[in-house]
């Protein structure tokens, strides 16, 4: 655009002074026309700098999820192509369900057991509770049959023998008694003891149950979101495992973030909400709308990571003065496929100096078309 600039002002010079001879070309009106154009356009490209950034380093970014198996298995299928749009839920690849099947069978007959024990404890309940009031009741017939006999003994009506008969089955029938209710006790106990409502019993059969239930459904690996294998190695006979630091393949997701970075003194003007345009090499001529959705006030040369050393602040990492600002694009340019890692510049437009956007969305047009240009020379 400056050329642009410089070639229309020669025109417009070389048309007064040479063509049509309107003035003279004096050392004064060399001075005048040489002095202009300087003036203009470092006035023009400060201006522009401020209330019309632009970056060179425009990047598209995407949310990477490792996939790891949360289950140990042999492979049987891998349902997913490579590189191929994938939606949310589809099936990426299955693990032999076999020993999990097993295991819930497995389970789910102990639940099956743990349930005819607790109906069997309940019946010896009832059981236990009805020998313990028989006992009560013979209890308190030998009671009172003991105290009639020691009444009629004192009374000389009743031998000796039969009142010690009588105190002797007293005696058994309470130790009989404490025995039936220790065996109610024991078998409430055994029914009373539970966790979350249901008899632990049950209960533990029950969490083991859900847990050898959650591992089968794991077997098969779904796709966390609409998205694309990428770099997809697995084939049927692979040997997976439940370890993070080694994941199966990599799921790039479809949703996008896309950022600029700008120097920091070229910041003060933005606002959120700004309008904002980029152009990406990816897709040559096409400029892609959007507006500022925020500023990331931080870096990593703000932060000072705990240690031992001494911070040191010599030495800087390249473009580490600068700060990213996201974007969010605008709803006519939603449906763009945009490449993770796709790069390119851009622009923000403002709410000053409005006049000076049009020169920006040239400059950013004339960007976008010479991405047809392939400059290499094989």
């Amino acid at each position: 655009m400056e050329m642009l600039l410089l070639a229309l002002y020669a025109l417009i010079i070389w048309l007064i002074f040479f063509k049509f001879r309107c003035l003279p070309w004096t050392p004064r009106a060399q001075a005048i026309v040489f002095t202009i154009p300087v003036v203009g356009l470092a006035t023009l490209i400060l201006l522009l700098n401020v209330y019309a950034p632009s970056s060179a380093d425009v990047r598209v970014i995407k949310p990477v999820v490792p996939i790891v198996s949360q289950v140990r298995g042999r492979v049987i299928s891998v349902d997913v192509a490579p590189n191929q749009l994938v939606r949310k839920g589809s099936i990426l690849f299955s693990v032999d369900p076999t020993p999990y099947r097993l295991k819930v069978d497995e389970l789910e007959a102990q639940l099956v057991a743990a349930q005819s024990q607790i109906a069997q404890l309940q019946a010896q309940l009832q059981s236990a509770q009805g020998q313990s009031d028989a006992v009560a009741a013979r209890l308190a017939l030998a009671q009172r049959r003991a105290t009639e006999i020691q009444a009629l003994e004192s009374q000389g009506a009743a031998d000796r023998f039969s009142l010690e008969q009588a105190q002797a089955t007293l005696l058994q029938t309470r130790a009989e008694l404490q025995a039936a209710q220790a065996t109610v006790a024991q078998t409430r106990a055994l029914l009373n003891g539970k966790v979350r409502g249901q008899p632990y019993q049950i209960a533990e059969v029950s969490a083991q149950l859900a847990d050898a239930r959650w591992d089968l459904q794991q077997t098969v690996v779904r796709a966390p979101a609409d998205g694309y294998a990428i770099n997809l190695q697995l084939r049927p006979g692979s040997f997976v495992g439940s370890l993070p630091i080694s994941p199966v393949l990599s799921f790039v997701e479809n949703q996008q973030q896309v950022i600029a970075l700008y120097q920091q003194n070229e910041l003060y003007a933005v606002q959120a909400g700004n309008r904002a345009e980029f152009t990406l090499r990816t897709l040559p001529g096409r400029i892609i709308h959007a507006h500022v959705r925020s500023i990331v006030w931080a870096q990593s040369q703000g932060q000072l990571l705990a240690g031992g050393a001494i911070p040191s602040t010599g030495l800087q990492d390249p473009g580490g003065d600068r700060f990213a600002v996201r974007l969010d694009i605008d709803a006519r340019d939603q449906g763009l496929f945009l490449a993770a890692g796709a790069v390119g510049d851009g622009a923000i437009y403002t709410d000053g100096f409005e006049a000076l956007h049009l020169v920006r969305m040239v400059l950013l047009r004339i960007s976008a078309k010479l991405n047809y240009l392939v400059l290499k020379l094989h």
